[in-house]
């Protein structure tokens, strides 16, 4: 274990990466010569987005992260023994994530690893779900629908969205209640006989999810089938080729960028989304999120509830290079 010396690296660690990128930028004079940002914005106007984009990425981003990365390291202490000899470096929060203990390693954590793995299963799901959801909506709008109709089926889309995303919990849990509206349109028309356990069986969790995210993938897959020249899809058409080679070879690949950047976008807020385990989750529901929350707010115990979180991070960050790998895009490409 090393001796922490508190935060002063942390703080220096993001004006050494900006000085490593602007050097490398300096050195690679590659390529076609082009207006360059100061020509185009001028030196005051310049400054003032630098400055303002750097300032906001830095207090809103990028420093809490290396906190919550930094204290992960640390040992739960009181505020009076921080910085002391006893605050030192360690890796039991990660042990204990693991095993349940800082000190034994008998036997696996199986709640709260069985909770991660819950968690990112079902995330990848419901980004499978919403995708498969998403798409025949987006190209319908895309390269099928009028404009007016585009207008009533966006407006349709955005307005349950003016509500806030606790109150759209809440209603869901309304729905799919024991005495709820669901159920009683299932009895009623015959195919149950008693209420179904929506809320005990995740059902309404994995709903709330699903429809929280939504808009996520349909405005990126919009935006991106919208571009493509709608004579391709004739050309194809005309040449005999069936529907679902015209979306698998034309469509898709066109739409790559969207995909990839919708999907990562309802996976990363699927997997730490948080008020819908709360207010949608069973009594037996495992979600990860939940746990995080204990850590810090239930266990007072900081330092593992930021070892828990970077855990859920690294996943988050493993599927975005997962995505972008299975694409064959950059990171530049998937944001246009």
């Amino acid at each position: 274990m090393l001796q922490s010396v508190g935060h002063p690296y942390v703080m220096a660690l993001p004006f050494i990466v900006v000085a490593a990128f602007w050097l490398l930028s300096l050195l690679d004079r590659s390529g076609p010569r082009h207006v360059s940002f100061w020509q185009r914005n001028g030196v005051a106007v310049g400054v003032f987005l630098i400055a303002a984009v750097a300032l906001w990425a830095l207090l809103m981003i990028v420093l809490p992260q290396l906190f919550m990365v930094e204290m992960s390291f640390r040992p739960k202490l009181p505020p009076s023994q921080m910085g002391g000899p006893r605050d030192l470096y360690t890796l039991e929060n990660y042990r204990y994530f693991l095993y349940g203990s800082t000190t034994s390693t008998a036997e696996w954590n199986t709640l709260h690893l069985t909770a991660f793995i819950t968690t990112i299963f079902v995330s990848v799901l419901v980004t499978a779900f919403n995708f498969a959801f998403s798409y025949p909506l987006a190209f319908y709008m895309a390269q099928v629908a009028t404009a007016a109709r585009v207008r009533m089926l966006l407006l349709l889309l955005i307005a349950p969205y003016w509500i806030n995303e606790v109150l759209r919990a809440f209603a869901f849990r309304v729905m799919f209640a024991g005495s709820g509206v669901i159920n009683r349109a299932l009895e009623w028309i015959g195919l149950t006989t008693e209420p179904f356990d929506f809320l005990g069986n995740n059902v309404a969790l994995y709903m709330g999810l699903s429809y929280a995210y939504l808009l996520l993938l349909v405005f990126p897959l919009y935006n991106a089938i919208e571009s493509l020249d709608g004579r391709q899809i004739e050309a194809a058409r005309d040449l005999g080729a069936p529907w679902w080679h015209i979306h698998l070879f034309i469509v898709m690949p066109h739409a790559k960028p969207g995909i990839a950047s919708g999907c990562t976008l309802v996976f990363m807020l699927t997997s730490g989304a948080l008020a819908a385990p709360l207010v949608l989750g069973g009594p037996r529901t495992l979600w990860f999120t939940p746990i995080v929350y204990d850590r810090f707010y239930q266990a007072f115990n900081w330092p593992q509830g930021s070892a828990y979180a970077f855990i859920l991070l690294l996943a988050c960050v493993a599927f975005v290079l997962l995505v972008l790998r299975a694409s064959k895009l950059s990171l530049g490409e998937m944001t246009k």
